[in-house]
């Protein structure tokens, strides 16, 4: 057996062993490949398992396309809403820490991702304006006005200023005598703030507010035998009021002129005291001109007197009910206000009509006017510039990465940011449904969780202040002008309001209560 074994090595092919030559090494080595086979049975059923589980976390959320997603997954795919790294803006869908979806994780999410910390705090760094006026402790983002040979203002009024000062025009005459309040022309004069009676301005600065004028003050009984009083001082007015003033007396309206113009009666009186005693008040605006509406028509508000006017084109959009007053947009107008004013006279009804609403209220679109003045254009100014300097900061990559939605399966939940008219830090609002329904729903929602106190409700008489309820008046996208805000823009259909949130993720919202 030896010579055998000894010879035999040389007989056997290359592939052969000994070890599987005997019969005892061949049992170990399948001993070995059946623990292998054991191990790999046992894998495949723990991941069966773990398969299965997460399908029923996860129910039926389909974040996992295929067996091979339970030993890869690209991390350039995922992220969790406590970390990580992904694209959720894609539309991948999220994972969370628990490998499960939570109720309001894309909101917290969000809320995390989106976060970005803006490099000036101007609580600590406030807006600076040189200047002299009067500080406003109440506005809502630090507001200084003043002067300083070490500080560089933010902006100053006038023009040119250095590079990084933001040059400031404001007035409240009409651009009819000073070509310079024109818009246009201020900015080709090189102002980049614009502040004037036009809501088209950057900063409009009206003549209206609750606080100067009692616009809800009772009426008064109209015991004089004049139907009207004019107070007219500037006899050189580029309009056609004084000839307007001679054509209403011709047909026989009886006037009494207390001002310097076509005086007939001892002008030092109480102007406001005066008109509450005459049924119309001759509302005449030295230039007729867009938005340029002056206390001329407010007094007359006030005076429960109503206005017969020449001025703004637009003056019906200051009106606080359609029936309100009555408009000579051009000389020929006369004849016709005229006999609409004896008309009026001599019918209570229809006359006490014109005064409704002091009794009932002005229209909801008078509020939302007027409730802009609440807070002070030196404060709006301190808001225009801090927005501006944020609007900036916003175009850097780091606010560029920022999701600004997150979707579930088919669900996509959309980050927005909204303030009210008059403040200046936003807040997060979450829409699941791109409809301006839901929109209205989820401002709503937001501002009566944090128990908003509108900011005009300190200012508006009490009689109508109404409850503590909210009422949206409008919903536009920060930036728009005040003309735009209140007259001209609307999203007109869900579908424009989707296209507006699509192409600006994170998009920014002010909202006007009444």
């Amino acid at each position: 057996m030896e010579k055998l074994v000894g010879t035999g090595l040389n007989q056997r092919g290359p592939r052969e062993s000994p070890l599987i030559a005997d019969g005892a090494p061949m049992q170990q080595h399948k001993g070995k490949w059946s623990n292998i086979m054991l191990l790999f049975v046992l894998l495949v059923v723990v991941a069966e398992v773990a398969f299965l589980g997460r399908l029923d976390v996860a129910k039926n959320a389909a974040f996992v396309d295929s067996w091979a997603d339970l030993f890869h997954r690209s991390p350039a795919n995922t992220k969790s809403p406590v970390g990580g790294t992904g694209n959720l803006h894609a539309g991948v869908e999220m994972l969370d820490g628990n490998s499960g979806w939570e109720a309001g994780s894309c909101e917290e999410w969000l809320e995390k991702e989106d976060r970005v910390v803006y490099s000036r705090d101007f609580n600590k760094d406030p807006i600076w304006v040189a200047g002299g006026e009067k500080e406003w402790k109440s506005c809502s983002v630090g507001c200084k006005f003043g002067f300083s040979s070490e500080k560089k203002a933010d902006a100053a009024f006038g023009v040119p200023q250095p590079a990084g000062t933001a040059s400031v025009l404001r007035s409240m005459e009409s651009s009819q005598y000073y070509m310079e309040n024109n818009i246009a022309h201020a900015r080709r004069r090189g102002y980049e703030i614009v502040m004037t009676t036009s809501l088209s301005s950057d900063v409009p600065v009206g003549y209206f507010s609750w606080a100067e004028y009692d616009i809800m003050a009772p009426v008064q009984e109209k015991t004089e035998m004049a139907l009207a009083a004019a107070f007219i001082s500037n006899c050189g007015a580029q309009n056609f009021r004084l000839q307007a003033l001679e054509a209403l007396e011709k047909t026989k309206i009886k006037i009494d002129s207390y001002g310097g113009c076509h005086r007939n009666r001892d002008g030092r009186v109480n102007k406001v005291e005066t008109l509450k005693r005459y049924k119309f008040s001759l509302a005449f605006e030295n230039s007729n001109e867009e938005d340029y509406v002056t206390e001329k028509f407010f007094q007359s508000l006030v005076a429960g007197s109503v206005p017969v006017v020449i001025g703004a084109p637009n003056i019906q959009e200051f009106a606080p009910s359609p029936v309100s007053l009555l408009h000579i947009k051009e000389l020929g107008d006369v004849a016709e206000i005229s006999k609409k004013m004896k008309d009026l006279s001599e019918n209570p009804k229809a006359y006490n009509e014109t005064l409704r609403w002091k009794y009932e209220g002005p229209s909801d679109s008078f509020k939302a006017l007027v409730d802009m003045a609440a807070v002070h254009s030196s404060c709006r100014l301190c808001i225009h510039l801090a927005t501006g300097i944020r609007e900036k900061e916003e175009k850097s990559p780091a606010f560029k990465k920022r999701p600004c939605k997150c979707t579930r399966g088919s669900e996509t939940v959309y980050h927005l940011y909204v303030r009210e008219r008059g403040r200046f830090e936003m807040e997060s609002i979450f829409l699941r449904s791109l409809t301006l329904e839901a929109l209205e729903s989820a401002v709503l929602k937001k501002f009566n969780s944090l128990k908003l106190v509108p900011i005009w409700k300190e200012e508006r008489p009490a009689s109508i202040r109404g409850g503590d309820g909210l009422k949206v008046y409008r919903i536009y996208p920060v930036g728009l002008t005040q003309r735009q805000a209140l007259y001209t823009f609307r999203f007109n259909s869900d579908s424009s309001l989707r296209s507006h949130i699509q192409s600006n993720p994170c998009a920014k919202f002010e909202v006007i209560f009444v």
